[in-house]
């Protein structure tokens, strides 16, 4: 198999982006539609590639370097106004999901708005539900991101225990524009992470996870129907509407775009035949020519200015033609003279009469919502105050049913805590009580050798009484330090499940990075803070060399006036010595700020790390919780 780039398991992050990622991020900044996403089984390192590792800054992926140089890009080009908003799809079992769902965060993937594809007349896609959010700055878009990542569907197989089970599209959207034009540039970035696609039988899930499964793979057949359909010459069909992913990525896969795959591979004897695979279908999509051109409409609200102008002179020549005035409203001498016109018209009987207000449409509609008035009055009024009883009457009765049902949950959770808390503190007694009895036997061990045999019992269970006094001191200031501790937590649980948390916490397998984390940020603050205070101490040394030039100066113009013209144009080799010095200090601080600006960056990103392992230690918790629960109704 031929590609145009193979990297090996020790290939940098870095390297990816500026081989892959980086010429279509270009291209998306000029006008062009891009498309990059990777595509292996479960395990191979697609998700890793795309979004990027959560333990180290230097594992950053795709989306977040994208993110990265294309706001660093936008900075940097002045002569335009950009405009850039974030869209976050995730595709599970054939349902899309807004993953930036800015109403709340949710705690399970059906609280998320589902997405619904329609179709216009021209064929062109829209995804409904799907939210786009504006991201003025880099840290927004990250934010953006970490809030999606946080919400995305996770799952555990023998495959990879980290293994997405779900497609995911992060869509980058750049409008630009120049000042005083009314051309606009319009551009999408769609950054795809597929789902694995191993075979069912080597996945070993069965029930919820065997339909996942199967629906992953059904996605990925039509994916691959369409590609063999492009890749072949006069096919008049694609296949597109076969399914969800296909209808969203029809641009990306066979029009206006600039698409880019990377083939993730598994270097393994025994997924030899999957690597084989993902070869072969890499090779179909490179057979695939699409045919991106620029993006360019006219400003829509330049057209709404030229349209305004444009019914003003019809207005004009409207009153030039017939003399009269027209406003958008009718006069009150108008409403009145109309009134009495359909009073005459509905007391007269005979059948042929008409009504007769001349060629204005005002004045018809007009006509036509007062007659409508007199014949409904009457009867609404009679409906309205029996419906407001009715609704009355169903709303007192549906609140204290709320009520009720509120007030029994709430007391059913307060047995569940306390049945679950009973049930840690007797597991807590226990761990207590096993270490006070080896304490107090090798306490015994150590009396006997020690000792001899006529010491009195007293003062054999001294020992044991002083280990049991402390093993209760410890225990109590445990059990007393958890209320201390949860109420840092925040004040979304209530007292009891905080402590459990709490307990949950310190023995969970993220703590060890989140501690981790801390202390990075704790080194990444202090270097901060170091290099702030050498950059003040700079930027004062650079003030009190151009003063230095400044005293020169004067001091070079007063003996001018003592001494002939010529000393003013003389060579002062002190002033050239601290232009130099000015220079160097320049030089330093600029290499500084620079290094700042990367440590502040690398500050944002452990930050969000941090709080994405907290989230997930918190759903870790909440499924524990619930299963407690269960456990305990049973």
């Amino acid at each position: 198999f031929r590609f145009q780039k193979i990297f090996d398991q020790e290939a940098k992050q870095d390297v990816i982006f500026d081989s892959i990622a980086k010429p279509v991020a270009e291209c998306v900044l000029a006008g062009y539609n891009g498309t990059i996403f990777a595509y292996g089984q479960t395990g191979s390192g697609k998700t890793f590639t795309i979004t990027g590792g959560a333990e180290r800054y230097s594992d950053r992926g795709i989306i977040p370097r994208t993110l990265s140089y294309i706001f660093d890009q936008l900075q940097k080009d002045s002569s335009k106004v950009y405009t850039t908003h974030v869209s976050y799809l995730e595709i599970y079992n054939e349902c899309g999901y807004d993953l930036l769902d800015p109403r709340h965060e949710a705690s399970r993937l059906e609280d998320l708005p589902k997405v619904t594809i329609m179709e216009d007349s021209d064929q062109n896609i829209h995804l409904k539900n799907l939210s786009l959010q504006q991201a003025t700055n880099e840290e927004e878009a990250l934010n953006l991101l970490f809030l999606g990542d946080t919400n995305r569907m996770i799952a555990e197989t023998p495959m990879n225990q980290a293994s997405s089970r779900s497609h995911c599209i992060f869509t980058v959207h750049v409008s630009s524009k120049e000042p005083g034009s009314a051309t606009i540039r319009r551009s999408k970035l769609h950054l795809v992470d597929l789902a694995g696609s191993e075979r069912v039988a080597k996945t070993g899930v069965g029930g919820h996870l065997l339909t996942e499964a199967k629906y992953i793979n059904l996605s990925l057949h039509y994916l691959e129907q369409v590609i063999i359909a492009l890749a072949e010459k006069n096919r008049s069909h694609i296949p597109y509407r076969n399914s969800m992913m296909t209808s969203v990525l029809r641009d990306s896969l066979g029009g206006n775009c600039m698409t880019a795959m990377i083939a993730t591979l598994s270097i393994d004897k025994r997924n030899i035949d999957e690597s084989i695979s993902t070869c072969r279908f890499a090779q179909r999509v490179a057979l695939i020519k699409n045919e991106a051109v620029l993006n360019e409409e006219i400003d829509p609200r330049l057209m709404i200015v030229q349209l305004k102008k444009e019914i003003q002179d019809l207005k004009d020549e409207l009153e030039l033609v017939t003399g009269k005035q027209r406003t958008s409203e009718l006069s009150q001498e108008e409403l009145l003279q109309l009134d009495e016109l359909i009073e005459t018209f509905l007391k007269d009987n005979d059948p042929d009469s008409t009504l007769d207000v001349g060629a204005d449409m005002r004045k018809i509609k007009y006509c036509f919502i007062h007659m409508k008035q007199l014949m409904n009055h009457p009867t609404t009024s009679d409906k309205k105050l029996l419906s407001q009883n009715i609704s009355e009457e169903e709303d007192t009765n549906k609140e204290s049913g709320e009520e009720l049902e509120k007030l029994k949950d709430l007391l059913q959770q307060r047995d569940n805590e306390i049945n679950i808390l009973v049930n840690m503190l007797k597991k807590e007694k226990k761990k207590a009580q096993d270490a006070l009895f080896q304490l107090n036997a090798s306490s015994a061990c150590s009396t006997v050798l020690e000792q001899s045999l006529s010491i009195n019992s007293e003062d054999r269970q001294s020992p044991s009484s002083c280990f049991s006094l402390k093993g209760a001191k410890d225990f109590s200031s445990s059990v007393h330090r958890l209320p201390f501790l949860s109420r840092q937590t925040g004040g979304k649980m209530s007292l009891g499940c905080q402590e459990a948390f709490e307990v949950f916490k310190r023995d969970h397998a993220d703590s060890i990075t989140i501690e981790d984390n801390k202390q990075l940020l704790k080194q990444r603050f202090a270097e901060v803070k170091c290099l702030g205070e050498k950059l003040n101490e700079v930027r004062s040394k650079i003030n009190c060399l151009k003063g230095e030039i400044t005293q020169r100066h004067i001091q070079r113009a007063a003996l001018a006036v003592s001494s002939p013209s010529e000393e003013l144009n003389m060579f002062d080799p002190v002033e050239e010595k601290l232009r130099m010095q000015i220079e160097e200090e320049k030089k330093s601080y600029k290499t500084m700020f620079n290094r700042f600006k990367g440590l502040k960056v690398e500050i944002e990103h452990l930050q969000l790390l941090m709080e994405k392992v907290k989230m997930k230690m918190q759903k870790d918790f909440e499924v524990w919780w619930s299963e407690e629960a269960k456990n305990l109704q049973v």
